[in-house]
């Protein structure tokens, strides 16, 4: 029914991860395969392709449903429909950020300070121009196609780029001057195709799979049994995304206790759970949460 396209490239090994916690796996024959293929009746022909061209080819019409970045969407003015982000990221749950940078040792200390004819470097050229016209500087925008960071100082005077927790840049020397987007990962679909209440429904199904993916991620299910008198105590320490589900168990002197808890802290949790009276207790994985 949906014709799929996923993204190649750093976000390609993320993007596979998720779609296997959310029971959609992506199968190839290599890696280097762009052709690909998932077992649902929902999903009938899947593609690997450069985040880059996604926006482009869904608002042609040439897949139906896609995974791209805010920041590429952004780049191409594409007119898609945004289903919902994805807060997933190669590196972090974090958005990465389309930043400006330049020297550390560079005088500008805001965008306006820049010298007419500045060279930047950049893998997003219509977005670079359109903030440069927004903030009335006249600069030689170059297109970039890798490796920007390396291109300062000799070939050009400042990059914009994407950055995810900054190390790479500091690394180069580079300092931030300004933010020109936010972007999240998100799925996003063909206008024509989100009207078709068929495909419609089935695009929603697959964003409830991936979203519930994502949520699970950090979270455990932790589940006790307590006796009522120490019932309480147990409850006043144990975490919950809403509130502990209580049972009472046959004979009415004890209860099962379960809760969804974040699992970092679960190693100082567990053990004041049993200081506090509960017993057979078990932690256990979760592949999904679904409101």
């Amino acid at each position: 029914m949906l014709s799929l396209v996923l993204p190649k490239g750093s976000l390609e090994k993320a993007t596979m991860q998720l779609f296997d916690a959310a029971d959609l796996t992506v199968r190839r024959t290599s890696d280097r395969d762009y052709r690909a293929s998932i077992d649902d009746p929902r999903i009938d022909r899947v593609r690997v392709l450069r985040p880059q061209e996604i926006p482009t080819y869904l608002e042609q019409g040439l897949f139906d449903l896609g995974i791209t970045g805010r920041d590429w969407i952004t780049e191409t003015d594409s007119d898609v429909v945004s289903l919902g982000e994805l807060k997933y990221s190669k590196a972090t749950s974090n958005p990465v950020r389309v930043i400006m940078a330049v020297p550390e040792d560079a005088p500008w200390q805001s965008v306006s300070d820049l010298p007419e004819g500045v060279r930047i470097s950049t893998e997003f050229p219509a977005m670079t121009e359109r903030f440069l016209e927004k903030h009335g500087v006249k600069a030689r925008v170059v297109p970039s196609y890798g490796a920007t960071e390396a291109k300062v100082p000799d070939i050009v005077d400042a990059i914009v780029d994407l950055t995810e927790t900054g190390s790479s840049l500091r690394k180069n020397g580079l300092r931030i001057l300004d933010t020109l987007l936010t972007s999240y990962t998100e799925l996003v679909a063909n206008r024509e195709s989100y009207e078709d209440p068929e495909k419609r429904a089935a695009m929603e199904d697959v964003s409830l799979l991936l979203q519930g993916a994502i949520r699970a991620r950090g979270n455990v299910l932790l589940k006790l049994n307590v006796a009522q008198a120490d019932l309480a105590k147990v409850l006043d320490i144990m975490p919950s995304m809403s509130s502990p589900t209580v049972t009472s168990l046959a004979g009415g002197e004890s209860n099962a206790v379960e809760s969804v808890v974040a699992k970092r802290g679960v190693n100082t949790l567990i053990p004041a759970l049993k200081a506090a009276g509960a017993h057979d207790i078990l932690e256990i994985p979760i592949s999904k949460i679904v409101d």
